[in-house]
């Protein structure tokens, strides 16, 4: 298949043009490169260096023996955008490129404005941009668990049946975010699904989990990023990384906040499974995608043990949470259509943290020397905006 990832630069999407490119697929990119600007106006590097993307390009034709045709845009350059889909001819679309940080969304009104501007604009434009350019493409738009909030009841796949004053329906279930970033991909879901009953387009939504792990290759060239900062470092990643430098991990709150995780390498084997199982023409279908699912007290008993195993001493420092969240809550998630496709998760967490840990060491003056960024600084309280320096 010719796949197209927006977001190509990025912690997935690097990781999964290469995934596809070994199962023999056309790998084609887009990326404006905002990422790497975003975590150094937070004063924060990848705890894994990664290359300028013409090193990257180039090692990726080397290993896989064509190169990628690349765009460096905005997706809300929407005469850039038809060009380059008419260019590359996709028969897949991935759409990784938003800015997928809820601190970042919550430091104040122009980070709020921006990140709902850049993720449903960009959203908007590609959309069209299919309609025009590609329309037998299929969609493939990551979303995220934290669509759904934490409801009191079990969260099945985007649709559930509904018996209101003696009638029935199935209706999308009820979305309750928890952040301006995560209300930037509820209306994604929702211009989504419209465009494929208006125009006939098809769509995959996934509602991702936390992802967590290091990708290391040969080739330095071929890394893909680590975020460990608060703004857009994921809990289990920060963990790692603090256990790595020997500060002690610092849990928000209780502890007791529940979410569905995955690996990078199953969150591979997930969007891989869905470009290769598409839906039918005019259908929106949605996967949650997760394999575990795991309270914040989890995650430090598992780190813990994980660098135990490898000879640190991981100790232990709680923060107030700086988030508006229930430290205590039900969260059972439904996750079956992903398996039903062949999805066969790989290694359990607990041995895929000390390889996590093992890959880190290496950089620990590089996470140590930006250890402050570690904690937390914007809060949803009162949205005062941080002063980020960088050193």
């Amino acid at each position: 298949m010719r796949v197209l990832i927006a977001g190509a630069d990025g912690y997935i999407g690097w990781s999964l043009a290469q995934h596809l490119a070994r199962r023999g697929h056309t790998v084609g990119g887009i990326d404006a490169l905002l990422r790497r600007g975003w975590v150094a106006e937070v004063g924060s590097v990848s705890a894994i260096p990664i290359a300028p993307l013409p090193e990257r390009l180039a090692a990726f034709e080397e290993h896989f023996g064509d190169p990628m045709p690349f765009h460096e845009l905005d997706l809300r350059n929407h005469e850039a955008l038809g060009a380059a889909l008419r260019a590359f001819e996709p028969e897949v679309v991935v759409h990784l490129a938003e800015c997928p940080s809820a601190p970042y969304s919550m430091v104040d009104f122009q980070h709020a404005d921006f990140v709902q501007t850049n993720n449903v604009s960009g959203t908007l434009s590609l959309l069209f941009a299919m309609r025009d350019h590609c329309p037998e493409a299929h969609l493939i738009k990551l979303g995220t668990m934290g669509e759904y909030g934490t409801p009191n009841v079990d969260i099945p796949e985007g649709f559930f049946e509904i018996e209101y004053r003696g009638r029935r329906d199935t209706m999308p279930f009820p979305r309750q975010a928890g952040s301006w970033y995560h209300w930037s991909k509820v209306f994604d879901s929702q211009n989504v699904a419209f465009a494929c009953r208006l125009w006939g387009l098809r769509a995959t939504d996934v509602m991702q989990g936390v992802v967590y792990g290091a990708l290391t290759e040969e080739d330095s060239r071929l890394n893909t990023r680590l975020d460990f900062d608060e703004v857009f470092g994921t809990a289990l990643n920060r963990f790692c990384c603090q256990a790595v430098i020997g500060r002690p991990l610092t849990p928000y709150g209780q502890g007791g906040q529940s979410r569905g995780f995955l690996s990078l390498a199953d969150s591979l084997q997930c969007l891989t499974l869905a470009a290769e199982n598409p839906p039918e023409h005019g259908e929106y279908r949605v996967f949650n995608q997760l394999r575990d699912v795991l309270s914040v007290r989890d995650l430090v008993r598992l780190v813990r043990d994980a660098g135990a195993g490898l000879g640190l001493d991981v100790q232990l420092k709680p923060v107030d949470n700086p988030r508006l969240e229930a430290e205590h809550h039900y969260y059972r998630p439904d996750a079956d259509k992903l398996r039903r496709l062949g999805f066969t998760p790989s290694l359990p967490i607990e041995e895929e943290l000390p390889v996590m840990i093992h890959r880190l060491l290496p950089y620990r003056d590089r996470i140590s020397a930006h250890a402050d960024r570690l904690l937390p600084t914007v809060s949803w309280r009162d949205g005062r905006a941080p002063h980020w320096e960088t050193p």
